[in-house]
């Protein structure tokens, strides 16, 4: 009892410095807070007494520790022993369960403790009561799915299929369909395996990324899956790339639209397909994944449960600059979004009519189940906080870990609860924590529960998997959720030709969308699906079913000629609905009719101020994009309206790149007829054309020769305006930097005198920066001697501009090297990682010359470079001089206080960590590179090379983005080849710019803000 008194009060002083303390623990806690606040927090202090165990509890006390949303209750639906560490489950046909049990959560990756476990209700009294040890011996597994008798798991490296043959409850038949699934984050794995309504089966990659082989496809080349999810086809095994992009959770609606969550990114949206982009490789969009919550990402929750007592430690260790980490939510160690897992889409009927559009998100270090509900914004949704100042379910117990959830066969929601006494990733705890605790703890618990209505009586549940195909067919319209996909499933897997007219007829006289839209793709997945049932779907009175009779109508696109369904699709461009509107916009590329141009400009014209839908109209334009250019550009009110000149100006760059000259002289005429009414849209528009057309400027001067006289004298007199802006120390810097990318007009020798001129100290950074680069988009040799010659003048951040020129051609890279050779410049200009890119040098002499040139230089040591620094920690440091520090040094990279660029990691909290962690990470960048932060280098086509971190990629293209905020969006089809140095964006070297002096105010300055 003594015991347990010294833990009730060493908790109480814990939570009360959270302000989560009980009222009856207070009066303990405010005795003992004293002794415990008069010791001195240090790396040294053992902090065993602030971090007792917390003690776990029973299945049923855990069930009185629930807060529910009024008019809800909770119960148990399984609980240990029959299951252990669960993470993800499906319900089969039969409505038994299959649980994941990651056992081996989260540092015992090679201990294979992964399970699948098969619960089966036998008595139907709601509680699951037998239990089979499906399958063992997996290592983190995190997903599954139902598939003919079996499933598939997910366990990274590899996508099991596993079937029980003998009905003994054990799966005897083990194959690995897919391999190369990532592992390098335990909280960053494949999952989220979701049936689509295309009997394709969906999966989040996550952080980790992946380069996958299907293993009954040997022959095949690897997938690359960076930012990208998957599905696959259960019966080829054949795997595609998926838009997506989130960390864990994954939920599809009842008419196909992905979701996704993130830790600290509570609710994404997946925009777009990532085959419609494909289609069209000179379209650059967007990343596909958009987060949707109105209160943000990390949005604020109502936690029930006290604050865990390792956390609170450290938060106020970070706070105080003892241990390194981010210091988020103002120093609050919880209250808000950090752990967000399981976006989960309620589909079932338990709930009414209410919930149809709700959305259940868990926060799995909260102890919680966050809902909001989903309204119609346009192309997209966005999702809105219910519940005020609550949640829809909290618990007090802080063991109650949900990471998942489910829609279950009764309609009811089901939520698996990991319970686990730690589920933080074990990096972000510090050694003197982490010794306390165990990681383990909680292993062979685990609980799941089913929520539902107060009053709910428990329908009898139908097995599925012992109906005829026939009789499956009425489920295909069943308010639950779960029972339509599983009928579906089961009839797509059987593939029972004879019940297709029984199928149909939901189509005709099915009362419920979500039915109707269930029966259309099971008649294309027994490709039974004609041109009539399309065309009276897509005349039904709910938008949602004419969106998926469009999207299915793409099947007959090679075969439909000019018949009744194209025109059935063309005349629904002004259809009343934007998402009908925006998937037209998509399945018209699959067309090969002379109405498309029309149809889609009636929607660019109605729906141009949405990205997506501007996105949707090119992934259209394989071919075609100069006949919608030049009928959008012909209407001034579609130029001069929101989003008119960007899809424009998007097309421009298309025709340009695809070509041919007379159809890029016939674009540049028409946007050189612009510049009366809309001068700014016609400069844009001729930029675009001329530099994706130019392989250089000396090409670009062709195109004005090329064009007829009128659309000539234009450009001259634009050109001549730009040269008197850009020389112009009056104008605004940003106005003079603009007018130099116009100057590719021009040719070499009438430009380089007035660019050359614009590189100088005297002049402001940006005009400095656009004028290197106006330089580099000239072929010319004199062009490395101009920039070299100028080098040592020039800032460190000028210098980055001036680098990125020179290593953009190997002509420029010899130039470079002959002045690093012969000593007139000094090989520490060089950064480490284009220092990398020359040693690993394709062109063996140029690595060679690097080997002797690098060789020979004073390569700083980094451990020796700390040392030397180490006395800046405890410098008395002036923040007002550590600012003008960071505006010079780290700005280029980092933004702070309005100043600077998001290019490289956040540094909210920064100061918090520390002083030796700030020393640390400044001096040596490369010690530890987080992944999103290395700095790559594409060689083009063209033998251009561009460098930057990915800062965003698509099926057609990546983003390359380095420091000064300067990116460069290149398509993939005119990469010859992409590799990272290995280093991070973040130079060495900054001792050469900042002394121990200097180093103290920057840490001053950083350590200064809130």
């Amino acid at each position: 009892m003594q015991r347990f008194r010294r833990f009730v009060t060493a908790y109480a002083i814990l939570l009360l410095i959270a302000g989560t303390a009980p009222p009856a623990l207070a009066q303990d806690a405010n005795q003992a807070a004293p002794e415990t606040a008069s010791r001195v927090d240090s790396a040294e202090r053992d902090y065993a007494a602030e971090l007792p165990r917390l003690p776990r509890s029973s299945p049923n006390a855990a069930l009185r520790s629930f807060r529910t949303l009024e008019g809800f209750r909770i119960e148990l639906a399984a609980a240990e022993p029959l299951v252990a560490s669960p993470v993800a489950c499906a319900f089969d046909e039969f409505n038994r369960l299959y649980v994941v049990e990651m056992r081996d959560y989260s540092e015992q990756a090679e201990a294979n403790l992964g399970r699948v476990r098969l619960l089966e209700d036998t008595d139907r009294d709601g509680r699951f009561d037998e239990s089979h040890l499906f399958a063992e011996g997996l290592s983190w597994p995190t997903a599954v799915a139902c598939w003919k008798g079996g499933v598939f798991v997910a366990a990274a490296p590899h996508i099991y299929y596993l079937r029980d043959c003998d009905g003994d409850g054990r799966a005897e038949e083990r194959e690995i369909v897919f391999d190369g699934f990532a592992r390098t984050n335990v909280q960053g794995l494949v999952n989220g395996l979701c049936w689509g309504l295309d009997h394709r089966i969906y999966g989040a990659t996550s952080s980790s990324g992946a380069e996958v082989r299907g293993l009954r496809h040997p022959d095949q080349p690897a997938l690359s899956l960076r930012r990208r999810d998957f599905s696959f086809d259960p019966r080829s095994m054949t795997m595609r790339p998926e838009s997506g992009g989130g960390q864990h959770g994954h939920s599809i609606d009842a008419f196909g639209r992905r979701f996704v969550s993130a830790n600290s990114d509570h609710l994404q949206m997946i925009a777009y397909e990532d085959r419609y982009v494909a289609r069209n490789p000179y379209l650059v969009a967007p990343p596909a994944n958009v987060s949707i919550a109105e209160d943000g990402p990390q949005a604020p929750v109502f936690r029930e449960s006290p604050v865990e007592p390792w956390r609170i430690v450290r938060t106020r260790l970070r706070a105080k600059g003892i241990v390194p980490g981010i210091v988020e939510g103002g120093g609050a160690p919880a209250g808000y979004f950090t752990g967000a897992t399981g976006a989960t889409v309620y589909t079932g009927d338990a709930f009414g009519e209410g919930f149809r559009n709700t959305v259940f998100i868990a926060d799995v270090g909260s102890n919680l189940v966050h809902r909001k509900v989903l309204s119609e914004q346009g192309v997209l949704a966005t999702a809105r906080r219910v519940d005020e100042k609550r949640e829809f379910l909290a618990s007090t117990d802080v063991w109650f870990r949900p990471v998942d959830m489910a829609n279950g066969p009764d309609g009811a929601l089901y939520v698996i609860d990991m319970s686990r006494e730690v589920i933080e990733h074990p990096a972000s705890l510090p050694p003197l924590i982490k010794k306390h605790l165990d990681l383990t703890s909680g292993q062979e618990q685990g609980r799941i529960y089913r929520v539902i209505p107060k009053g709910f009586e428990r329908p009898t549940l139908v097995q599925l998997g012992e109906l005829s195909s026939a009789d499956l067919v009425p489920y295909l319209d069943h308010p639950n959720g779960w029972t339509r996909e599983t009928a579906a499933r089961l009839i797509f897997e059987r593939q029972d030709a004879s019940v297709a007219e029984a199928v149909r007829a939901p189509v005709a006289s099915s009362t419920s969308p979500g039915g109707c839209v269930q029966a259309l793709h099971s008649l294309a997945g027994l490709d039974q699906l004609r041109v009539q049932d399309l065309l009276a779907a897509l005349a039904d009175d709910h938008p949602r079913v004419r969106e998926a009779a469009i999207r299915l109508s793409e099947a007959f696109a090679v075969v439909a000629g000019r018949g009744e369904l194209p025109a059935a699709l063309l005349s629904m461009a002004d259809d009343p609905d934007p998402r009908v509107r925006y998937q037209l916009a998509f399945t018209l590329g699959e067309y090969d009719d002379p109405g498309t141009t029309a149809a889609l400009a009636e929607i660019a014209k109605r729906d141009s101020h949405d990205r997506f839908v501007r996105v949707a109209v090119q992934s259209s334009l394989a071919e075609g994009a100069n006949e919608l250019f030049s009928a959008l550009a012909r209407d001034s009110s579609f130029v001069n309206q929101a989003g008119g000149v960007e899809l424009l100006t998007s097309l421009a760059k298309q025709i340009g790149a695809q070509g041919p000259p007379t159809k890029v002289v016939a674009a540049l005429r028409q946007s050189a007829e612009l510049a009366g009414d809309s001068p700014d849209a016609s400069r844009r528009l001729i930029l675009a054309l001329v530099e994706s057309a130019s392989k250089d400027a000396r090409a670009a001067a062709g195109l004005r020769e090329a064009a007829d006289e009128r659309t000539r004298q234009i450009l001259n007199e634009m050109l001549s305006d730009s040269r008197k802006i850009a020389a112009d120390p009056s104008k605004e810097p940003a106005q003079r930097a603009g007018a130099m990318g116009s100057l590719i007009l021009a040719s070499f020798e009438e430009t380089k005198d007035l660019l050359a001129g614009q590189i100088d100290p005297a002049q402001p950074h940006a005009v400095q920066t656009a004028a290197i680069a106006a330089l580099a988009g000239f072929e010319d040799p004199d062009v490395a001697q101009i920039v070299l010659d100028r080098f040592s003048s020039l800032s460190p951040a000028v210098r980055g501009e001036a680098l990125e020129a020179l290593f953009a051609r190997p002509a420029r890279i010899e130039a470079l090297l002959v002045r690093l050779e012969q000593g007139e410049l000094s090989a520490a200009v060089v950064d480490t990682s284009r220092r990398q890119r020359l040693l690993d040098h394709r062109d063996p002499r140029i690595a060679e010359r690097a080997k002797a040139i690098f060789g020979m230089a004073a390569n700083a040591d980094r451990a020796e470079v700390l040392r030397r620094y180490a006395a800046a920690v405890e410098t008395p440091g002036d923040a007002e001089r550590g600012r003008t520090i960071f505006r010079k040094e780290c700005a280029n990279c980092h933004r702070l206080e309005g100043e600077g660029h998001e290019i490289g990691k956040d540094l909210k909290g920064i100061g918090a960590r520390g002083a030796e962690t700030i020393l640390t990470n400044v001096l040596d960048p490369n010690r530890e590179v987080d992944p999103a932060y290395l700095d790559f280098a594409a060689l083009t086509s063209d033998g251009r090379t561009y460098s930057g971190i990915v800062s965003a990629e698509t099926a057609t293209s990546v983003t390359l983005t380095r420091a000064g905020g300067t990116s460069e969006t290149l398509l993939r089809g005119e990469i010859e080849s992409m590799r990272s140095s290995g280093m991070s964006i973040m130079p060495e070297g900054l001792e050469r710019q900042i002394d121990v002096q200097g180093m103290a105010d920057l840490i001053a300055y950083l350590k200064s803000l809130p």
